[in-house]
């Protein structure tokens, strides 16, 4: 089905529930100076010792409340998307179960999704086929952004994409670039939006160089 129209490697992308957040900010490294273009004399800052470049990366290690807005979606969660392979048409509409787990005391996320969505095959009919995805998600203090990876059984690529949260809007806007398919890469934005702690969904868009649609949307209820 990717090959045709939609690149599903994003198919059920997930982020978190929306909270105010202040991002961290990252200790900045000595930075080297060139003296001015009537000379030829350069002076360069003193390197960091290793117990400064220790004490950095203990900071830059430290969590923080990003990471704390992805570990609150930790759970299973049911889903049920709809995809467009044609913006004009009426979307294909299948089900699905998430569940994501807060790993390394907290500092990522990872997310197991599973389905079953029908694709058509070979001879131009439909047919079922079962769904298998996994998400890692976090918050590079580094960058300063949120950071996401997405694989499943419908490539061998890695997606990556990087966003940022508004807490006003209460929504994730994730971007980035896939090549499914030799020659063809796909700008990506995701768009993940909060209703409440129990509910969340999730817009897709793709630019293939023909201007940007909307291929899927999913929507998502925290399991009790």
């Amino acid at each position: 089905m990717r090959p045709i129209t939609l690149s599903v490697t994003t198919l059920f992308a997930i982020a978190s529930v929306a909270v105010a957040q202040t991002p961290s900010v990252a200790p900045k490294m000595p930075s080297t100076a060139s003296s001015p273009a009537t000379t030829t004399t350069t002076t360069t800052s003193a390197m960091p010792s290793d117990a400064e470049m220790m004490k950095q990366m203990i900071e830059l290690a430290k969590l923080n409340d990003n990471h704390k807005l992805l570990a609150s979606t930790a759970g299973t969660w049911s889903y049920i998307v709809k995809m467009w392979m044609d913006p004009k048409a009426n979307p294909s509409q299948s089900t699905g179960t998430a569940t994501r787990k807060a790993i390394m005391d907290g500092r990522y996320v990872t997310g197991d999704y599973s389905g079953s969505f029908k694709v058509p095959g070979a001879d131009g009919k439909m047919k079922d086929m079962n769904f298998h995805g996994m998400a890692l998600d976090g918050y590079d203090n580094v960058k300063q952004k949120f950071v996401s990876s997405w694989i499943d059984n419908m490539g061998t690529g890695i997606m990556m994409l990087d966003g940022t949260y508004d807490a006003g809007t209460k929504t994730f806007t994730y971007t980035g670039e896939y090549e499914g398919m030799p020659g063809m890469k796909s700008k990506v934005r995701q768009l993940i939006k909060f209703a409440d702690k129990d509910h969340m969904s999730m817009e897709y868009y793709e630019d293939r160089g023909q201007g940007e649609m909307k291929s899927m949307e999913i929507n998502y209820t925290r399991k009790k």
